[in-house]
């Protein structure tokens, strides 16, 4: 069975296996959070790192169900890379705008409350999840805390952000990190090639040359007249050629990594708290301001 963008319910899919949108496998599903405005499955956590001791939020915005397959729109590397925040606690307003702002999701309007006033909800809900794996009756049991423990920041308390006095400052990081890739490739090859090689070598060949002795009296050699003729056979070095083939190098290539340092600049946004005093005080704060006490002055 596969299902498209948006669930109605969270029914199965705790115990599932997540993928990311390239089919890679990113863990199981552990708990499933709700928007408290719908009752429907917003967030998922899923166990990842070594022997899946962390639990990593993941969004199920653009999510797909097949079979007992969870395919989620982002990639591996991001879950991996998401905000560490305790699944087990409630989520400070801080924490679900770095969720938002990591995985480049729109903060929903409706949800810019606080999530103080869910706490106590948000714990009910996942307790709930703990209880029945079917979640069948998630929707009731957490509806109203779902998206505050998972990181929608809903108010459950239905107070309005004009009476509560507070609101979120939030601002932008900039996430630096490495990835390697193809810059160039070495090959080695071998070719043949001719050159002209000389060397010397000795050879030696046989001349013949006349010798004359005298014959002395009483040699007992015996003399005739007549016609005759003699003869030897000469002998001569020649130069032999044959080649062989020899081993005389070894050659590989390897690779060393060098390190340098690369500076990175951009462009990041932040938000800034304009004040009214109500006397005519006006100003603009920032991160250093902290919350001070007004009262009538004397």
């Amino acid at each position: 069975m596969t299902q498209g963008e948006g669930f109605t319910n969270s029914d199965g899919l705790a115990g599932m296996t997540a993928y990311d949108r390239t089919g890679e496998k990113i863990g199981s599903v552990e708990q499933v959070y709700l928007d408290d405005r719908n009752g429907r499955p917003e967030w998922v956590t899923v166990k990842t790192g070594l022997f899946g001791m962390k639990q990593s939020f993941v969004p199920l915005a653009g999510a797909r169900r097949q079979d007992d397959q969870l395919h989620v729109a982002t990639t591996k590397e991001a879950v991996k890379d998401a905000p560490r925040i305790d699944a087990d606690q409630h989520i400070e307003p801080g924490e679900e705008h770095e969720l938002y702002a990591h995985y480049g999701l729109t903060r929903p309007q409706a949800a810019a409350g606080g999530a103080a006033g869910g706490a106590a909800a948000g714990k009910r809900g996942r307790e709930g999840m703990r209880e029945h794996e079917g979640m069948a009756g998630m929707a009731g049991a957490g509806a109203g805390a779902g998206m505050v423990g998972a990181g929608a920041a809903s108010r459950s308390t239905g107070q309005d952000d004009s009476k509560s006095g507070e609101m979120i400052r939030s601002e932008e990081r900039l996430r630096v990190g490495t990835e390697e890739e193809v810059v160039g490739r070495a090959r080695l090859r071998k070719v043949v090639v001719t050159e002209d090689v000389k060397t010397s070598v000795p050879i030696s060949h046989e001349e013949v040359r006349v010798v004359r002795e005298p014959i002395r009296e009483g040699d007992g050699t015996r003399a005739s007249i007549g016609e005759a003729e003699a003869e030897v056979t000469l002998h001569a070095e020649k130069a032999v050629v044959s080649k062989e083939s020899v081993p005389v190098e070894r050659v590989r290539l390897e690779t060393e990594k060098v390190t340098e340092t690369q500076e990175i600049s951009d462009t990041v946004r932040k938000e800034q708290i304009e004040y009214d005093g109500g006397k005519g005080e006006r100003g603009v704060k920032g991160e250093g301001w902290r919350d001070r006490k007004q009262g009538p002055r004397h």
